[in-house]
């Protein structure tokens, strides 16, 4: 491994754990084993999962083998990671219908003939009680309720029900059975990811290095990308849409996308840094950023393609050199366009609105919006444009 490879796969890992010896592991002449796990809890992938996803491309190319695991039987107790509440369960007939389209969208970025898919319900669905019961004496109750999720809940006298402290043990055991050498989880799973090590060793195998990758923020720029909170960028969507939503994010979060998202190298990076330094307009760069995501996710070509039809939906030649962030908090579930147009600033009455949207005059993310009632959420951000000069990001909270 040379040192820009070795830059790349690094590149915006917030821990890897021990460090040493995940290096020590890299420098070896064995193939390791990779191992990221995604519960199919929604049906669509998106580019938050893919910063996971593009780590494990990496591992391919370096010629590791990369284990995606879905988590069909997991799925049913839910991760309790990052939330305060108990998730709802999902059918195994939703969960097996999302397995699906996980598998059909994942060889966007992971190469077919080099990825081993595996659902845990293989060795799930045979475990005996015996087993179960000695897997659940590997750890202790004081130990799960050093868990911050837990902990916050155990003094706020939120409940915690008992399947939920088996999903790091199950988790962990899934490590157990694929004889993972590493495995890859966003900064909320850390608590798995150490639970899978601790599980290792109570097996009597070799323990994994862990290495942890931030969340990526969705439109809004404050908020984690989800599908449950509307501001997330499917792989599924269409050219066009996925470009204009990359154009929608702030300037300050698209140098986050580059280190989580881009191919390019450190150094590429910092030179767009210091074009926007001297002065380059930022909307010029993350044309740059956008092209690159979606190229990646459509055919070659489809990122140009793009842009020049952004570039002529927004009056060629009359777009201003910036683009504001106008952040409005929206009381209530009262969402209609007007009034989000009214409160930003864009016009100054909702009558004003209805007249501009009636003439065809207000896009949102480049298309034309010709109907009052269009479907807006909270946590998003979307660009808006009203007449040839006014443009701006709207984001709603």
């Amino acid at each position: 491994m040379n040192t820009t490879e070795l830059e790349l796969l690094v590149r915006g890992a917030e821990e890897i754990i021990p460090k040493d010896d995940f290096l020590d592991k890299l420098k070896g002449k064995k193939k390791l084993r990779i191992k990221a796990g995604f519960d199919p809890t929604s049906p669509d992938l998106h580019l938050g999962h893919t910063v996971l996803l593009n780590k494990m491309r990496l591992f391919q190319d370096l010629g590791h083998q990369v284990i995606f695991l879905i988590g069909d039987f997991t799925g049913l107790v839910g991760d309790p990671s990052g939330v305060n509440e108990t998730r709802p369960v999902l059918s195994d007939n939703q969960l097996k219908k999302n397995a699906e389209t996980y598998k059909s969208q994942v060889y966007k970025i992971l190469d077919r003939d080099k990825t081993e898919v595996r659902f845990n319900s293989e060795w799930m669905n045979d475990l005996h009680s015996a087993e179960f019961i000695r897997l659940s004496s590997s750890q202790t109750v004081a130990r799960m309720l050093e868990r911050d999720d837990f902990s916050k809940r155990y003094k706020s006298q939120l409940p915690i029900s008992i399947h939920e402290f088996m999903y790091p043990l199950l988790q962990g055991f899934d490590s157990v059975k694929l004889e993972a050498d590493v495995e890859l989880g966003g900064t909320d799973q850390k608590f798995n990811l150490l639970m899978g090590r601790e599980v290792q060793k109570f097996y009597g195998t070799p323990q994994q290095a862990i290495f942890t990758v931030p969340l990526l923020e969705g439109l809004d720029g404050v908020k984690k990308m989800s599908k449950s909170l509307n501001n997330y960028i499917a792989l599924e969507d269409p050219y066009d849409e996925m470009f204009g939503k990359i154009m929608s994010i702030s300037d300050q979060l698209m140098w986050r996308y580059f280190d989580l998202l881009s191919f390019k190298s450190d150094k590429e990076i910092r030179s767009l840094k210091l074009d926007e330094k001297n002065g380059e307009n930022p909307r010029n760069i993350k044309f740059i950023l956008a092209e690159e995501i979606v190229d990646r996710f459509h055919e070659e070509g489809s990122g140009l393609k793009a842009r020049e039809e952004f570039i002529n939906r927004f009056q060629k030649g009359n777009l201003p050199e910036e683009v504001e962030t106008i952040s409005i908090n929206i009381q209530g579930s009262d969402l209609n366009l007007p009034r989000v147009l009214k409160d930003s600033g864009m016009v100054q009455s909702t009558s004003e609105a209805m007249r501009l949207i009636k003439q065809g005059a207000v896009k949102i993310q480049g298309k034309k919006v010709l109907e009052n009632d269009f479907s807006m959420s909270k946590g998003t951000a979307y660009l808006v444009q009203v007449g040839k000069r006014k443009l701006a990001n709207i984001l709603l909270s």
